[in-house]
């Protein structure tokens, strides 16, 4: 397989596998997490300030007073990570002709540039939090084959489209051919590891945020 069949086959069957595996995973997981039954609280509720599920999805996406400091690779890191992959995934112009081509939907993209450089930026905080979890013990202890496995191949597709675009190691056909490659390893990956918090981060926070706000206690 040449270079150019090698593109072709990514952007097509290779695509249409892994963006069906990705979909019926997602499906499946959420299946199994709302079908998994739960017990009505009978107890009378205890209203409390700032106790509901939205209060704590709010708090919940900021840090426990102190912890910035104590442990500000993470937090911060783990902002500057989030929020330039959703601008890379979902801003950058061949990205959204894709989400188009799927599904009819469109919206503005952001100067190429800038999304080079959130590229560069996302890419500099996840190699900073890889090191600090390698050189952290209990962060190595804690960690898993799993989130070892996650990181690298979150990070590829960033690494593999920024190098596609700058021109660099490899002729761009080949370089994008892998980008598109790692994505869709990424969305095989996904609904089966710890990625698939992408769909559960908010819904587990209201939910845990109801529960408690029903025992009138604030989290």
């Amino acid at each position: 397989m040449n270079e150019l069949e090698f593109l072709t086959w990514t952007r097509g069957p290779g695509l249409d596998i892994a963006v069906g595996i990705f979909l019926l995973g997602v499906l499946w997981r959420l299946i199994e997490i709302y079908t998994l039954g739960r017990k009505k609280d009978l107890a009378a509720p205890r209203h409390a300030a700032g106790a509901s599920g939205l209060h704590t999805v709010f708090r919940r996406s900021l840090p426990p007073p102190g912890m910035l400091k104590r442990s500000p690779v993470s937090y911060i890191g783990g902002y500057i990570f989030h929020i330039g992959l959703a601008i890379i995934v979902f801003l950058g112009a061949p990205h959204i002709l894709l989400i188009q081509n799927l599904v009819g939907l469109s919206w503005p993209s952001l100067p190429s540039q800038f999304i080079g450089l959130t590229a560069v930026v996302t890419m500099a905080a996840m190699v900073v939090m890889l090191a600090d979890r390698i050189n952290k013990p209990v962060k190595r202890f804690l960690s898993t084959f799993e989130d070892w496995f996650t990181w690298a191949v979150t990070f590829l597709p960033v690494l593999t489209g920024w190098m596609a675009t700058q021109h660099l190691l490899l002729p761009y056909t080949q370089m994008l051919a892998l980008h598109i490659l790692s994505a869709e390893i990424l969305l095989v990956v996904l609904p089966f590891s710890k990625l698939f918090h992408g769909f559960t981060l908010f819904g587990s926070r209201w939910y845990n945020g109801r529960v408690n706000a029903h025992k009138g206690v604030p989290v």
